[in-house]
Parts: C-alpha cells; sequence; structure tokens
C-alpha cells in the first residue's frame, strides 16, 4: 500500500517532468509549489513578458476521467485567489495567464496535453 509521501514523491517527480517539458518548448520556470491560504500553484513559468501559472494534473490512465476533467470551477478559483496572493507577494504587476498540463501515464512514457490560456481570472 502507498502512503502520502509515495503520492508526494510522485506529484512531484511528474511536476519535474511537466516543467522540464515546458521549458522544451520555450517557457522559463521561475518558481515550483508555491503556496497561498487556500490554494497551490503547481509552476510559475514565464512566457516573454506573460507570468503563466501552471496546473499540472496527473493520471495513470483515462479509465476514470482525464485528467483535464478536474479542474473544475472551485478549483479554478482557488487558483486564481493563489495566483493574485503570489503577485502581490512578489510586487508584481504584469500580463499573467493560467495554464493546464495534462499529464498521462508513468515515467519514463509520459503523454502531454498542454492548454494554454485555459481559463480567466475574470
Amino acid at each position: 500500500m502507498t502512503g502520502p509521501r509515495d503520492a508526494r514523491a510522485r506529484g512531484e517527480a511528474i511536476e519535474r517532468h511537466a516543467a522540464a517539458w515546458l521549458v522544451e518548448r520555450g517557457l522559463v520556470l521561475e518558481a515550483v509549489n508555491q503556496h497561498a491560504k487556500g490554494g497551490e500553484i503547481d509552476l510559475v513559468m514565464r512566457d516573454g513578458e506573460v507570468l503563466v501559472f501552471v496546473e499540472v494534473r496527473h493520471r495513470a490512465d483515462t479509465r476514470h476521467g482525464h485528467p483535464l476533467e478536474t479542474v473544475t470551477p472551485a478549483k479554478q478559483r482557488r487558483l486564481i485567489r493563489a495566483a493574485r496572493f503570489y503577485l502581490q507577494r512578489n510586487g508584481l504587476s504584469c500580463p499573467c495567464r493560467f495554464d493546464v498540463l495534462a499529464v498521462t501515464g508513468h515515467p519514463p512514457t509520459l503523454e502531454f496535453e498542454w492548454v494554454d490560456n485555459a481559463f480567466d481570472a475574470h
């Protein structure tokens, strides 16, 4: 049986793979696992002048649904709140967007589906 520590380690490994995959596509990694009251931002990246808040969602397979389906409106609200806190804490005022990176499979065989500008903060 696997415990929370194993799940956290798997999640961190998937996020490292996700960050590397996005870096290969031109984004620049700024920060990882940024905690804020009520939420966490998996990856903070730059795409030119745009600050990108990336939610990484992983499923071993899609038997119980696709990882993109797990980014509910409630999850989006928590991410927006966390992003606002991140911006305020770091004194930033810049264009931003929210991306979702769906990851399926097990390392080293992972499939990525990137949805840039997946939702708005309005």
